[in-house]
């Protein structure tokens, strides 16, 4: 077999624009919300600016009080989370369970007048979470991103494949458009040189959003077990701090707890059910005391005891991950250990530092800004393309073509850089490797059969 070292611009073409019409519905949705959470500290401090202000004429009641106030507003209750109030004259948060939904209330810390009542899953910033990572659509959602995310590497490589300079090009249509040229050109331009500036960037973003991917997601997590238990005596205190996969509705993970670690499923009876609505609260008063002082990052969740934990906990659930802190109690409500960000396991450093980053939150203002700028690169990219691939449709119809590159009749020589590569990606992204065999099963297989469906495609296949 005939090698080449790198392969021919037009199958790499082909490859780019395949990679791209599948993907660009979903890098549009992605990027539209992943822009809007970049902003979620501001967002939800502009949603929620009506309750920072509120009206004190006196002190406030005990935290129990608070507590006991929201669960009778939401009869059935029991206490999933309390958040410490930011400021004095702040509504007091506090996140109740009725079976697997979560609600968020919000109490006035003197009067106990319930301002709002909430649930969590539908939330704005939550919903835009959800639409990010699994297109609400729970696990077959996640499926779907992953799909995606891993064909987008692939549509990142090819893009820097072709843009990749020609001996004597120089700068003008590289690394910035040729504005002046025609309409092609500088639609080719736009897409090339945006491809290029934010290439890096979107890389850093697929890549680090896979630990969230229920598959990908899911075989890092046990990657994560394996080295978790064979350097902690306790693995069960190195709980995973980020989620993998959909979650069902309701029951969003809050302060590191989800709705079913907490005792009282739904499948428990209503004696056992009861016996939570009457649950001791009055540790938490000291619990707040005892956690104010320590300025943990906000927010600050103090959560009951529950299935993985015997006791109180407290929790930093701040976006910049390398600032949690997670604190344990005894039963009599004294701290008896904390685990700051450093304490975790390296692999839980590493992924940490990525969703910190993922999230525009590990180094301010400019973090966010990198992060809303790419999001616009891609947004330009998919639009770009989009032009690119309609002026190559101007002489004929989407009813008789797809548009794709013109491949060639002949068969060209592989080449094995490409060859390395496509292997390489397809063991690191199995969600790539497994659909790029069922296209090739169905184009060499299937197609043959179909030639008015192939030549739309612009597929060369042989007859049967």
């Amino acid at each position: 077999m005939k090698l080449r070292r790198w392969p021919a611009h037009q199958i790499v073409w082909r490859w780019h624009f395949y990679a791209a019409l599948f993907c660009i519905p979903f890098i549009l949705l992605l990027s539209v919300t992943g822009g809007l959470y970049l902003f979620k500290p501001q967002l939800e401090a502009a949603l929620d600016s009506r309750y920072e202000h509120l009206q004190l004429t006196g002190p406030a009641v005990s935290a129990q009080q608070q507590v006991a106030a929201a669960l009778k507003a939401v009869p059935g209750a029991v206490l999933h989370a309390y958040e410490l109030p930011l400021a004095p004259q702040s509504a007091v948060r506090i996140l109740v369970r009725q079976q697997q939904v979560i609600s968020r209330v919000y109490v006035h810390p003197q009067t106990l007048e319930i301002l709002h009542i909430s649930r969590e899953d539908a939330r704005f910033m939550r919903v835009m979470h959800e639409l990010h990572g699994n297109l609400l659509l729970g696990a077959r959602g996640s499926y779907l991103v992953e799909l995606a995310a891993s064909w987008s590497i692939v549509m990142v490589m090819t893009g820097l494949y072709l843009w990749w300079p020609k001996a004597g090009q120089g700068l003008a249509g590289v690394v910035y458009p040729r504005l002046h040229k025609s309409s092609r050109v500088f639609w080719r331009d736009l897409h090339a040189v945006s491809g290029f500036w934010i290439s890096f960037f979107t890389l850093f973003l697929l890549i680090s959003g896979l630990p969230w991917t229920k598959s990908w997601g899911g075989m890092l997590k046990e990657i994560r077990q394996v080295q978790t238990v064979s350097t902690h005596a306790n693995a069960q205190a190195q709980s995973q701090d980020w989620t993998t996969g959909g979650v069902a509705p309701g029951s969003v993970a809050v302060g590191g707890v989800s709705a079913g670690d907490h005792a009282g499923h739904a499948d428990h009876t209503m004696a056992e059910h009861t016996q939570h609505q009457t649950a001791d609260y009055r540790l938490l008063d000291h619990l707040v005391a005892t956690v104010t002082p320590l300025q943990l990052a906000a927010p600050v969740l103090i959560a009951p005891p529950s299935e993985k934990a015997a006791n109180w906990t407290a929790r930093s659930d701040a976006q910049n991950r390398p600032l949690r802190v997670n604190i344990s109690f005894d039963a009599d409500g004294n701290i008896s250990s904390r685990k700051n960000f450093a304490d975790r396991p390296w692999l839980d450093r590493v992924i940490g530092l990525g969703v910190a980053i993922h999230e525009g939150q590990l180094f301010g203002w400019l973090n966010q800004a990198l992060g809303a700028l790419t999001a616009l690169g891609l947004i330009l990219l998919c639009v770009s393309g989009v032009v690119l691939w309609w002026k190559r449709l101007t002489k004929t119809s989407l009813l008789h073509t797809l548009g794709a590159p013109p491949g060639s009749r002949q068969r060209l020589p592989y080449a094995w850089a490409m060859i390395a590569m496509v292997l390489v990606l397809g063991v690191l992204l199995p969600f790539f490797g497994l659909s790029l065999l069922l296209v090739l099963v169905i184009e060499r297989c299937l197609m043959p059969y179909f030639p008015v469906l192939a030549s739309y495609l612009g597929l060369h296949t042989t007859a049967p």
